[in-house]
């Protein structure tokens, strides 16, 4: 995805035709590294002397590493029915140590250091240091102050660049700050986002911020060519893989990594 949107930026930078763009998110988040990426490709879009501006248009869902990219933009829409906030970091993992214990499987574990396996879902949890705890809530809540830093430093940026017009942070935002999400109008309220609306808004005040009454709207996509799909009957001892899409799909969390990610309840 980062390589994505670095190639599409790239292509929107070189191509003076193009006077702005509009970023459309729709998503509850992801991995802290690849959020910073985007991050910090938008603000180097909008920097220097061919910089253009970056309108972002939420969709049903932009929450937490969605929010953390959106806010480098220039200007926010948000439709009133969008999910959005959950500034925040989560961390999990699972520890399976008793079941292993009930079937009769034991760990021999060598390691040079206190807290070289540290996160092993192996032991037992009474056998977790306390300062193994504190190390990695450490770690949470550093990934969290750059997450609140980033929106902070966004949303200041975009206030000097939007004057009157645009929203600023509300007092007391950070209060918000705790994981929860929040309606389009709630996100307003507190600064988050600049305009209540949909993509249309979106695009019309694109127009206007760029100074262009009439122009062209041109979506870019992922290129894909025929040996993608050669690929997927290729001779690889596998079966192939065909994917349907049924709305917003979760990533899959890994052990041991930082997600800015909103995770709603299952059923």
């Amino acid at each position: 995805m980062v390589d994505v949107i670095r190639a599409q930026l790239d292509r929107a930078r070189n191509d003076p035709r193009v006077k702005a763009v509009i970023l459309k998110v729709d998503s509850p988040g992801g991995e802290v590294m690849a959020s910073d990426q985007i991050n910090q490709l938008m603000i180097k879009f909008q920097s220097g002397k061919d910089a253009k501006p970056v309108i972002c248009s939420m969709g049903s869902l932009d929450a937490s590493g969605g929010y953390y990219i959106s806010c480098a933009s220039r200007w926010i829409v948000a439709n009133r029915l969008t999910l959005t906030g959950s500034i925040g970091v989560i961390m999990e993992g699972i520890n399976y140590r008793g079941l292993m214990d009930k079937v009769g499987v034991a760990p021999v574990v060598y390691k040079s250091g206190k807290f070289k396996d540290m996160l092993s879902p192996m032991r037992e949890t009474n056998e977790v240091p306390a300062e193994e705890h504190q190390m990695v809530q450490d770690l949470v809540n550093d990934t969290f102050q750059q997450f609140k830093d980033v929106v902070r430093a966004g949303r200041t940026a975009a206030n000097q660049a939007n004057g009157k017009d645009g929203k600023t942070l509300a007092p007391n935002w950070e209060s918000i700050a705790d994981g929860r999400v929040l309606s389009g109008q709630q996100a307003l309220d507190y600064g988050l986002v600049d305009q209540v609306g949909n993509f249309d808004d979106a695009v019309e005040k694109t127009k206007d911020i760029a100074g262009i009454p009439d122009a062209n709207l041109v979506e870019y996509r992922e290129r894909y060519d025929i040996s993608d799909l050669l690929s997927m009957f290729g001779q690889s001892g596998k079966a192939p893989e065909i994917k349907f899409d049924f709305g917003v799909e979760l990533p899959k969390l890994v052990a041991g990594q930082r997600y800015y990610l909103w995770l709603p309840p299952s059923d």
